[in-house]
């Protein structure tokens, strides 16, 4: 008995072999965009969901709410102090 395949069928089904599968999802970020220091820091129960609470009314994750307040209080003394702020940009020249 001689069985015939329907190449139809495989057209559809098989994927040719020299073809390269294509990444999900978003982009990866350039390695100058991407955030990739952490800051370990312990607290009680109490104050993460006080800043659980806070970053759930202000519509943020938790990490933006804390790194948002973080720098503004940085910049706030630093300014305060007449010191430079690192993460601002430079008024130089304008």
């Amino acid at each position: 008995m001689l069985v015939v395949l329907n190449p139809v069928f495989f057209g559809y089904t098989m994927r040719p072999m020299n073809t390269k599968k294509k990444r999900r999802g978003r982009p990866r970020k350039s390695s100058d965009a991407s955030k990739s220091m952490s800051v370990l820091l312990r607290m009680e129960p109490r104050e993460k969901k006080g800043f659980e609470d806070a970053a759930a009314l202000a519509g943020v994750p938790l990490s933006v709410w804390m790194r948002e307040r973080l720098r503004q209080a940085a910049a706030k003394e630093l300014e305060q102090a007449g010191c430079s702020v690192a993460f601002l940009p430079s008024l130089v020249g304008r």
